[in-house]
């Protein structure tokens, strides 16, 4: 981990030092300048040493993206140097509309409380730094359910992220007893508030879906990185979805006129009702998300019907009024 720290600190000073001069910068004056090069003691060890790790780090930063050049400042150069423009290297302008800053905003609360919070984090505060403002509070203060949480969230990701084959113990509700699992793992992904690993199942041979919740203990990474590759085309969103199908059910609302206008993008209109207002049908399969989303219109949406629906409504809303009232 130590040496990890070291090379990310002289690839990190090395990307400054050539950001900093418009100037081709000889292997030399790196080596004298950039803290973490071997130091030139007039051994060829050392020589050695410095060309095998200046090598490694030219070819990581060109790897990550960085725009490393080689060239010669003058005919007079007897020896190639090095730059990183940095018109190619610095982002361009970020512009976003008021519905993406909303979204990243939402995003950014999202995963305030997983593991992915720290990344979640930096890209606020880059974007941010680009002059991008990003409304936290645009909607209600309802917070997201989706949280990474689960106990096996970060050993699926980091499998999935590497390439790694999985083994972990999976209890299905039909089955008395867990069963063992060895796994491709593709991605973890959420979908309607939950999380789900997506694979190829080794033992079964086939693509298979596995809700992180019903996961026993810790699964455990097996084998080397990279082990193998997930299909080009892969949505794992799709392959959830198409293993989860849910029975479809119908919910009225009444809404105010010109309120809720992303509600009414994926309802049926029933025509006005007594008061004036309109009268909206929605078609779900995940009740308790419709429920999170008609609440965070406040008193702009009205549940008719069912009045299972209509309560879960009622009981968000309850909540969120006694978290107010504590804050």
């Amino acid at each position: 981990m130590r040496v990890a720290a070291k090379r990310a600190e002289r690839l990190v000073n090395l990307v400054f030092a050539l950001l900093g001069t418009r100037q081709y910068v000889s292997a030399a004056k790196i080596r004298a300048t950039v803290p973490g090069y071997e130091p030139d003691d007039g051994t060829e060890r050392a020589d050695e040493a410095f060309k095998r790790m200046f090598e490694r780090d030219k070819a990581e930063l060109r790897e990550i993206g960085v725009p490393l050049e080689t060239g010669r400042t003058s005919i007079f150069d007897t020896e190639d140097g090095y730059r990183i423009a940095r018109a190619d290297y610095e982002l361009p302008e970020i512009t976003l509309t008021g519905e993406e800053a909303a979204a990243v905003g939402l995003a950014l609360r999202l995963w305030q409380s997983a593991q992915l919070a720290g990344a979640a984090q930096s890209a606020l505060v880059k974007l941010r730094a680009a002059g991008v403002e990003v409304d936290q509070t645009r909607t209600l203060p309802i917070q997201p359910r989706l949280d990474a949480g689960e106990p096996a969230f970060e050993p699926c990701y980091a499998a999935a992220r590497d390439r790694r084959e999985l083994a972990f113990d999976y209890r299905r509700p039909d089955e008395p007893a867990p069963t063992r699992r060895r796994v491709q793992p593709w991605g973890v992904v959420a979908w309607h508030g939950r999380w789900y690993l997506v694979g190829h199942d080794l033992d079964r041979a086939a693509p298979r879906v596995f809700r992180l919740s019903r996961v026993v203990g810790t699964p455990r990474a097996t084998g080397p990185a990279g082990a193998f590759e997930p299909p080009a085309d892969l949505d794992l969103a799709t392959v959830v979805a198409r293993s989860e199908r849910r029975e479809e059910q119908l919910v009225v609302v009444r809404v105010r006129p010109g309120a809720a206008i992303g509600l009414r993008r994926h309802a049926e209109s029933l025509g006005p009702a007594e008061d004036g207002e309109d009268r909206l049908q929605l078609r779900t399969t995940e009740p308790w998300a419709l429920a999170d989303e008609i609440a965070a219109y406040g008193p702009d949406v009205l549940v008719e019907a069912p009045q299972r629906m209509r309560e879960a409504v009622v009981q968000r809303l309850t909540r969120l009024a006694a978290l107010r009232a504590s804050a």
